[in-house]
């Protein structure tokens, strides 16, 4: 088996220390010379003076740390990230001697000064005494590279020296370890922990913003969101997830004028329904993983009749899908409102699958409809077909599908993306038709411009070939609706067992 990359940096470290000792043969400071700030004492942006990463080469290899730093802390940002790793990011403890110096000096005019993380992938409790005597205010704990007991004794050097500890967590062991460095600090904890959930795997560099989403109601009430934040609206969607904060790199220390829309975009938002549904989504993802690895979530799309929603959440759909648009799949308020009500009192909350309005038009009254419904909590979430969401729907719970027919089709997905949705629907073309249509989008299509987005496919799936599309494109989620019916609006019991079926065997 090939070496990862994180397991790679962590090998050249150790050499690296062996070789040039834990301070990497540069000199430092005798003593701390600066003053503390608490780090994330307030909720806000941390930006990251940072030269290269492992996944992009360079990004700024001739960045001014001292310059750059002054633009974060003009921008109000909380914090400044200092990556001190040489190998792969090009940092030095020379740039965290530099930032922290800068910060003392602005706390001198009375200036804005934002608390230092020397950000590396730390592995010794003398690297806390060295990164405290470089200025650094806290320090970053990457939980899967330090076994409990070095992650507790780190953890506490941190806490003797009023520093904080941002401890890293993204798999399933942890969290365990994140629990374990909590219950040992006890009461120091709150103030000495900050959490901090990485959507990068640092395995493969692949990021995930669903990944936080995820874990966010796992975590401490001081949590990051760390990396995968590219724009202002990703900072804001973060934000609607209920972190206190968010560690972005790359965008800004490429494009330091971004930094204030970032700061800004994140400060000015809050925890919000949208956010609810991206949790809810993504803890469902999640379980489903562990109990069946192999086979995607599934919408039933087109509910229109009691019986076939009834059928749908037995067999196990994960979302339900109801149409306010005008087509034959067209359903209404009333319907909604009395079969969401009979579900959600009638099964468990890990039963239940989330509940979608689709609407091809938000000004027309079956889209106001729809709008309401979500707004009120009936339906989970608004999906947004081929159009995107208004400003004044940015924070309503939804998601957005896009019509695929041609390459050029794609830049709508992109520009989506940029707009902070963490995942978009993609379906069938076909002019005059908003979906349903039984039709698939080309396969060569999809291959030349998927990328590594995960995806979410609609558009002639059936019972018959769902097995195949699994294979070929391990989607994320399926959305079926023309596939499993009889009649336009009305499922067909038998296909709807088939295509469960199909998708249990994977």
């Amino acid at each position: 088996m090939s070496e990862d990359i994180l397991a790679k940096i962590v090998r050249m470290r150790k050499a690296d220390i062996e070789r040039l000792g834990l301070n990497f043969g540069i000199d430092i400071p005798e003593k701390r010379r600066v003053g503390h700030t608490e780090f994330l004492g307030n909720a806000g942006a941390i930006l990251e003076v940072k030269r290269a990463s492992p996944s992009k080469g360079d990004i700024a290899p001739d960045l001014d740390p001292i310059g750059l730093a002054t633009t974060y802390a003009e921008a109000h940002a909380q914090a400044v990230s200092v990556l001190t790793e040489g190998n792969f990011f090009k940092g030095s403890l020379r740039d965290l001697i530099a930032v922290a110096d800068l910060m003392e000096k602005r706390r001198q005019q009375g200036l804005h000064a934002c608390a230092v993380l020397r950000k590396d992938f730390l592995l010794y409790e003398d690297e806390i005494d060295i990164a405290y005597r470089c200025g650094a205010d806290a320090v970053l704990l990457i939980a899967r590279i330090l076994d409990d007991e070095q992650l507790v004794k780190m953890a506490r050097r941190a806490q003797s020296f009023d520093m904080q500890a941002f401890v890293e967590v993204r798999e399933t062991d942890d969290f365990r370890k994140l629990q374990i460095v909590t219950d040992a600090l006890g009461d120091a904890a709150a103030k000495t922990i900050v959490a901090g959930v990485n959507s990068r795997d640092l395995a493969t560099f692949h990021t995930d913003p669903l990944v936080p989403a995820g874990v966010r109601n796992n975590l401490p009430a001081k949590a990051v969101f760390e990396s995968g934040i590219h724009t202002p609206p990703d900072a804001d969607y973060a934000r609607s997830l209920g972190f206190t904060g968010i560690l972005v790199g790359e965008a800004v220390a490429k494009n330091p004028t971004l930094a204030k829309e970032v700061v800004g975009a994140f400060e000015s938002g809050c925890e919000n329904a949208r956010g609810k549904f991206w949790k809810k989504y993504a803890e469902c993802r999640d379980a489903l993983r562990i109990s069946h690895a192999s086979r995607p979530l599934i919408k039933i799309c087109g509910i229109t009749r009691e019986e076939d929603g009834m059928l749908a959440t037995e067999l196990g759909a994960d979302m339900l899908g109801f149409v306010f648009s005008t087509t034959k799949r067209l359903t209404n308020e009333k319907f909604v409102r009395t079969f969401v009500a009979e579900i959600r009192a009638t099964r468990s909350p890990e039963s239940t699958p989330l509940f979608v309005g689709v609407i091809t038009d938000p000004d027309s009254p079956e889209g106001q409809t729809a709008i309401k419904l979500a707004r009120e909590g009936i339906l989970d979430a608004v999906q947004f077909h081929g159009i995107a969401p208004s400003a004044t729907n940015t924070s309503l719970a939804h998601y957005c599908a896009a019509r695929m027919g041609e390459a050029s089709d794609f830049e709508q997905v992109d520009s989506l993306r940029k707009n902070g949705e963490p995942r978009v629907l993609l379906d069938a073309k076909v002019e005059g038709i908003p979906g349903g249509t039984g039709k698939q989008i080309p396969e060569s299509l999809l291959r030349e411009k998927a990328g590594d987005i995960p995806l979410w496919l609609a558009g002639g799936i059936t019972p018959e070939n769902i097995t195949a599309i699994c294979k070929k494109f391990q989607p994320e989620l399926i959305d079926v609706s023309s596939g499993v019916e009889a009649t336009p609006g009305i499922k067909d019991p038998e296909k709807m067992r088939a295509l469960f079926s199909a998708v249990t065997s994977l």
